[in-house]
């Protein structure tokens, strides 16, 4: 059993707890923000081994989620929607500005880097500033986490028939596991929500909700493997011990997090 991956999920859940739950937007944006940041750093270490990315664009574009609340809401979809093609425009011209010594090669690397590590993430504050946002946002780590767990310990004691090469640890057994305990975690949660918060959550629809977010987030997972074996290395940094870096961490929440927030508009 691995203790340090077990003590830093138990030091690190109070931390999560209590942001969520008591911090009000502004402090949950910047606290993503800095997780942002944290993530956009590893990614960077990482691609460096195959370009020169552009950092500075990447950094401050994760500052911009702590910037979200202030922009009223009514221009929000416009203002992430021309984010993007706003971003593309500055790399563009960067490799212009440079006389091509940053290539489309690098601007490529930074743009996906910016779409996979800062737009994902932005989707999490979403959630949070969503109508009943502090009780949507725990599906949305149950689906996450809830899989990372019970697949990693499924997988450890049962896991018989390798799934990928992607990741050549993970086991068929060990991902439906994962799926099955995430539902019963978004079930049991859906009762508490229902019996003594007010909510009146269909157990079908969590369900469903609960196989897909959870089926995602075990593609963001391989998504993350498939990223570090390109560039050879096994983690993007050793910063939380046990789990490896920041976008170890959080890198099956953040592929399921804008598909949370599209199916959360539905309940």
């Amino acid at each position: 059993m691995d203790i340090k991956r077990i003590t830093s999920s138990l030091l690190g859940f109070p931390l999560v707890l209590i942001i969520l739950l008591l911090g009000n937007k502004i402090i949950v944006d910047m606290a993503l923000a800095i997780i942002a940041l944290l993530a956009m750093n590893e990614y960077f270490n990482a691609i460096q081994k195959v370009a020169k990315p552009v950092k500075w664009i990447g950094y401050a574009s994760c500052l911009s989620i702590a910037l979200i609340h202030i922009v009223p809401e009514e221009y929000l979809n416009m203002v992430v929607t021309l984010s993007v093609p706003t971003i593309l425009i500055i790399l563009f011209a960067q490799v212009i500005a440079t006389d091509m010594k940053t290539s489309f090669k690098d601007i490529a690397y930074t743009f996906i880097g910016i779409f996979y590590v800062v737009f994902f993430i932005m989707f999490v504050a979403f959630i949070n500033g969503m109508p009943n946002g502090k009780i949507l946002i725990w599906y949305a780590l149950l689906a996450a986490w809830g899989t990372d767990i019970f697949a990693y310990f499924i997988g450890k004691y049962f896991g018989k028939h390798k799934f990928s090469k992607v990741s050549p640890k993970k086991s068929i057994e060990g991902c439906i596991g994962g799926t099955i305990g995430s539902i019963i975690l978004m079930l049991g949660y859906t009762y508490i929500a229902n019996q003594y918060w007010g909510m009146n959550y269909s157990y079908l629809f969590i369900m469903g909700i609960g196989i897909l977010l959870s089926l995602v987030g075990q593609i963001g997972d391989f998504s993350a493997s498939s990223i570090k074996r390109f560039v050879d290395v096994k983690d993007f940094s050793n910063l939380i011990p046990g789990h490896g870096g920041m976008l170890d961490r959080i890198d099956s929440l953040i592929f399921l997090a804008p598909f949370a927030y599209a199916l959360f508009t539905l309940l």
